[in-house]
């Protein structure tokens, strides 16, 4: 039966501004980083593409080594593309990204203008699109100039490739330098997307404000600290605590930590909220990021996610017991 998108998908969902551009980002935006590869059966990750697409996700994040294998996420979004969302093409946000080793030789990594250029090409090919929304430099390239790598992205824009172009974990000083050149090239930085959650603040040492100033968005990756905010991963650590021979590292599952994770939950569940619903509230607090990037397994991931938006806003009370429970927790994943 052929896909028709649910008439009420922009019932619910908020979209925010990028910085200070035209585009606008739904709160909760859907990243194709794992599980939506070769390796996963297609009618899943098909499930879970437009289930995302009916309650208003209209931003599709990937990357050309997303799988596993790498390539094989694209080539995933390309097929559901083709097969449910061609009609669609005007509302969706498609972003990809160029930067992480992706071919053999010299030229298939990092940011030198041959890999960036040649990346973005092959992935539009796997997705079977003439252009993307967002193109991005993965990451800062230590040995070439960031002329050239800016330089890259601009060239994409004037060749009808991209729309728009962004970062992605750059520093916030790195990011200063990048975004002055792409002003000066005409194609203004319109979004960054950093590691960001309760368990990793990184971003607010300095690049916050390097947004801010100039006016660009951000799009958080990680907002769940990779499942560690989830309850399934409290209900893991806790029950690894009671093996004599843990298959986690001795701090991941010290009582002490654990307890913290008990406390996070106790707050979520007196707000009506599950874990993971809390940590995405306090990703998109007033001073967070535009947009949440999720990763998901299952449809009702997504679900539960999105419901997230219905929560009330945290407030100062319980911003400040989160900063005093996350004190000393760890960074810890699976």
């Amino acid at each position: 039966m052929p896909y028709t998108a649910d008439s009420s998908r922009y019932s619910n969902m908020p979209y925010r501004r990028a910085g200070k551009s035209g585009i606008k980002l739904p709160a909760i935006s859907l990243g194709l980083w794992q599980n939506f590869g070769g390796n996963q059966p297609l009618e899943n990750s098909r499930a879970m593409i437009v289930k995302a697409f009916d309650l208003g996700i209209t931003h599709f994040d990937l990357a050309n080594n997303y799988g596993p294998p790498a390539g094989s996420a694209e080539e995933t979004f390309g097929a559901v593309y083709k097969k449910d969302l061609v009609p669609y093409r005007d509302e969706l946000l498609i972003s990809t990204k160029a930067g992480y080793y992706m071919w053999e030789g010299p030229y298939g990594e990092w940011g030198s203008r041959k890999n960036m250029l040649n990346s973005l090409d092959r992935s539009l090919a796997r997705m079977g699109l003439d252009y993307v929304d967002i193109f991005y430099s993965h990451r800062p390239d230590p040995e070439t100039p960031m002329e050239e790598t800016m330089g890259a992205l601009d060239h994409a824009v004037r060749q009808g490739k991209a729309l728009y172009v962004g970062l992605s974990n750059y520093s916030a000083e790195q990011t200063k330098e990048a975004v002055s050149i792409l002003k000066a090239l005409g194609t203004p930085c319109l979004i960054h997307q950093p590691n960001y959650s309760m368990l990793n603040r990184w971003i607010e040492d300095g690049l916050q404000d390097v947004l801010n100033d100039n006016g660009v968005g951000s799009i958080a990756y990680c907002p769940l600290g990779r499942g560690q905010l989830t309850n399934k991963y409290v209900d893991r650590i806790e029950a690894e605590s009671a093996l004599s021979m843990s298959t986690m590292k001795p701090e991941a599952i010290a009582a002490e930590r654990v307890q913290k994770f008990r406390r996070l939950e106790t707050l979520a569940a007196g707000r009506g909220q599950t874990l993971s619903q809390m940590a995405l509230t306090w990703a998109l607090r007033e001073g967070g990021v535009t947009s949440a990037l999720i990763g998901v397994s299952r449809v009702s991931q997504i679900e539960e996610n999105v419901k997230a938006l219905e929560g009330a806003p945290l407030s100062e009370q319980e911003l400040i017991e989160i900063d005093a429970i996350m004190q000393n927790i760890g960074d810890i994943p699976w």
